[in-house]
């Protein structure tokens, strides 16, 4: 028997994205998306790739549906592309896109695994692009015109409902980072972009409501814990900003109704706040969430820079890293899963994704990744302990199910416990995988 073990109800998953993994970008009246645009745009991605295969989901779901069983995951959480369902954004609708998630829905309850939808990871309309995208208010609205699509079709089936993935990562990555789609370098438009990301948000959440399905729906953020490089006490307050940006920007509007008002008055000073209009907080607030998920790889380690846009920079850890070049720090995990109950009413939350990519060479059709078993084991005890410590934590999902299309990286980094072998598409269980097979078995570590 494990000696960590586990809530009888705890949810043990596997977590993947829409644009990373279903390819078929241009089959059944799919509509281009700014990831589409972006990844076929010279120099933006790794090595030139593109997720137009990817990893074939869209024709073999079957196949990974199985694997899912025979790993014996309870919940498998999965996005759906905007772009399949609303080509245009908004407008017409396209059947085909709506029949291949209600296939994929009764395939995974016909095998006794719970879904997770998530309504946007990351694939915007490339119409709505040329609309002004996610600067545009309007795209709050058409989002909620879509997510209500999406809940009349499968709703009476799916009752565990994300709204967005990661808008911290929509908002600083792709409109002031510029290493995203849709690729622009401007700090106070990714402020006005993570307004209105919030607005649509709870515009989808109302949508939810209106139809009283009972299930239960939440959202999803890319948080982290941030720490001081020193004792120094502006190392301090530097950590207060970043982790004010990074986590209490997205965390207050949806679970507290507000802006924290310390970053608000900084966006105001550095860069021009966002347009906040009329009734928009209170949109915001009178749209409760049941659920908070949580993706956490890293944590954060800043100090004081001065002459930096906003007065810190990130520091690299001691620690061992990832390929990814994330330090592996579990207890970060910890710390903030019991901030987020002490801090934030005691929510309900989950692990939406957390792993870890390695380097995972086939060798004699074996993939032995010891290094991200121990990540694993190391996380998941991390969580064990903020259980212990009065959390409310429900489930975990690792990512990812399937090496895939990440990113900006393209096919360089393999996070799955599934290893592709992308010329053939054949599917080889990693070490990783057969034991969190375990782990699911036993309920425990």
């Amino acid at each position: 028997m494990p000696k960590h073990v586990f809530p009888v109800d705890f949810v043990w998953g596997a977590a993947t994205a829409a644009y990373q993994i279903e390819g078929a970008v241009r089959e059944d009246g799919r509509g281009e998306s700014i990831w589409d645009r972006f990844s076929h745009t010279p120099g933006k991605i790794q090595g030139g790739d593109t997720g137009d295969v990817a990893c074939d989901h869209y024709h073999r779901y079957r196949e990974d549906v199985a694997l899912m069983r025979e790993m014996g995951l309870k919940g498998y959480r999965f996005s759906i592309a905007w772009p399949r369902i609303v080509p245009a954004g908004k407008g017409a609708l396209n059947p085909k896109g709506l029949d291949f998630y209600n296939a994929l829905v009764d395939r995974l309850l016909a095998n006794g695994i719970t879904p997770y939808a998530t309504l946007y990871h990351w694939e915007l309309p490339q119409l709505l692009q040329d609309r002004g995208g996610w600067d545009n208010r309007d795209t709050a609205a058409y989002f909620a015109e879509y997510a209500a699509v999406v809940f009349e079709s499968l709703g009476d089936r799916v009752r565990h409902w994300i709204t967005l993935n990661e808008p911290s990562v929509v908002a600083y990555n792709g409109h002031a980072i510029g290493e995203h789609a849709p690729g622009f370098t401007d700090y106070a438009l990714a402020v006005r972009v993570s307004h209105h990301l919030n607005l649509a948000h709870a515009r989808a959440v109302a949508a939810y409501r209106q139809l009283n399905q009972g299930g239960v729906i939440g959202t999803t953020l890319n948080l982290t814990s941030v720490y001081p490089a020193g004792n120094a006490p502006e190392d301090g307050a530097a950590a207060r900003i970043a982790d004010g940006m990074y986590n209490r920007w997205f965390l207050d509007p949806v679970l507290k109704g507000a802006y924290p008002r310390d970053i608000l008055e900084l966006f105001g000073q550095k860069l021009q706040a966002p347009v906040i209009q009329a009734g928009d907080l209170e949109r915001i607030a009178a749209a409760p969430i049941d659920f908070l998920g949580l993706n956490y790889y890293s944590r954060l380690l800043v100090r004081s820079a001065p002459s930096s846009p906003f007065g810190y920079e990130a520091v690299r850890g001691a620690g061992p890293c990832t390929a990814m070049g994330w330090e592996i720090y579990p207890d970060g995990l910890y710390d903030l899963l019991v901030r987020l109950d002490r801090d934030y009413g005691h929510p309900r939350l989950l692990v939406t994704e957390n792993g870890a990519a390695f380097d995972d060479p086939l060798q004699a059709g074996r993939v032995a990744d010891p290094e991200r078993i121990a990540y694993l084991r190391e996380h998941f005890l991390a969580a064990r302990r903020a259980i212990e410590s009065g959390v409310r934590l429900e489930g975990y999902f690792v990512w990812s199910l399937l090496d895939n299309f990440e990113w900006a990286h393209g096919y360089s980094r393999r996070f799955g416990l599934i290893y592709v072998d992308y010329p053939t598409q054949e599917r080889i269980w990693k070490d990783s995988a057969r034991w969190y097979q375990g782990v699911i078995r036993q309920n425990g570590v």
